[in-house]
């Protein structure tokens, strides 16, 4: 069967088209045809390494999100049979065994039941994005630990770059439940996008004052600001934050020593709330696992550019075209197309 792989890190260039053999599984695995596989930041991050071109213990398939089918299933796998229609969350974590490839070997624990109204490409946009951005919503005291609509009702939320993959998935997430969302964006093109995702306000902080807009929407300030920038924006959203509110940061947008405005988040009462996905607690990934995949059921995490999020689209033996166009930020959801299902 058709994989891509990489032997060392490096530029996109180290990533082969190669013909592996075709798994079995076994006990708690499952075996997927990918129909469709994604790509993001973290991707290609894994791949570049460190610059050094180190030499990896296994060939290492890349990419942790994909949709697709059962295969087939082991012996011990009474959930899930061929045939049956799946979603795939951080397949490459600390596994060789992504889903740029034609037949994904994944734990049982990671293979999501993907109801039938929803696309493969949605199954295979949600995983990364989705579950990063549900922690970002639910880490607020006193906050609920898993969405659901009105969970959020009164609440207001600032998405911090709302036309990317993890912005659109926060504001799809925060709009069906319940609250009320504004983002920010750096062009008038992006803010099409922010407000398809369905974004209440869009403010673009190239030409608009943030504060003195986001202040004009919520006086009292909001609640939760997802973040994609802590080097640049951390004291714009302490200046916006609510008192007792939360920034939830999933990434730096540059070097890894933000300055921290101490006293502001302080006087705040603020909480700072530094996450990871591939490392947040069994009962937290449980939680966003749920609500992702029910507000995908209720149509509420659609992909597309009347979405608000373009699809660009490339077949697997381009999987280094993918990652470069990931890697130089393009503005959408870069997917695989692996195999017709």
């Amino acid at each position: 069967m058709r994989a891509i792989e990489y032997t060392h890190t490096g530029s996109p260039e180290v990533l082969t088209l190669v013909d592996r053999a075709v798994p079995a599984a076994g006990p708690r695995e499952v075996v997927v045809r990918i129909a469709v596989s994604a790509v993001n930041p973290t991707d290609w991050k894994s791949r570049a390494g460190s610059g050094d071109g180190a030499t990896l213990p296994r060939p290492q398939v890349p990419n942790q999100d994909g949709a697709g089918v059962i295969d087939s299933v082991g012996t011990d796998v009474k959930t899930l049979a061929p045939g049956d229609r799946v979603w795939i969350w951080d397949a490459a974590y600390q596994r060789a065994d992504g889903t740029a490839q034609e037949l994904a070997l994944i734990p049982i624990e990671q293979v999501v039941p993907l109801p039938d109204t929803v696309s493969f490409d949605v199954g295979a946009s949600i995983g990364i994005p989705g579950l990063t951005a549900h922690r970002a919503l639910t880490a607020r005291e006193g906050g609920p630990a898993e969405l659901a609509p009105g969970t959020l009702d009164g609440v207001v939320v600032l998405v911090a770059g709302g036309a990317g993959a993890v912005g659109h998935a926060a504001i799809q997430l925060a709009v069906w439940a319940g609250a009320t969302v504004i983002s920010t964006v750096s062009s008038e093109e992006k803010g099409a996008l922010a407000t398809s995702a369905g974004a209440h306000h869009v403010i673009n902080y190239t030409s608009e004052d943030v504060v003195s807009t986001v202040r004009g929407i919520a006086p009292r300030g909001v609640d939760v600001v997802v973040e994609v920038n802590a080097i640049a924006n951390l004291g714009i959203d302490l200046e916006v934050l609510a008192m007792g509110g939360t920034v939830s940061l999933y990434a730096g947008g540059g070097a890894d020593q933000p300055s921290t405005p101490v006293r502001a988040a302080m006087g705040k009462n603020a909480r700072l709330q530094f996450m990871m996905t591939y490392t947040t607690t069994p009962e937290q990934k449980s939680a966003a696992i749920r609500a992702v995949n029910a507000a995908a059921s209720d149509g509420a995490l659609e992909v597309g550019t009347d979405y608000g999020l373009p699809l660009i689209r490339f077949a697997l033996e381009a999987t280094a075209a993918a990652h470069r166009a990931v890697e130089n930020n393009a503005v959408g959801k870069v997917l695989i197309d692996v195999a017709s299902l």
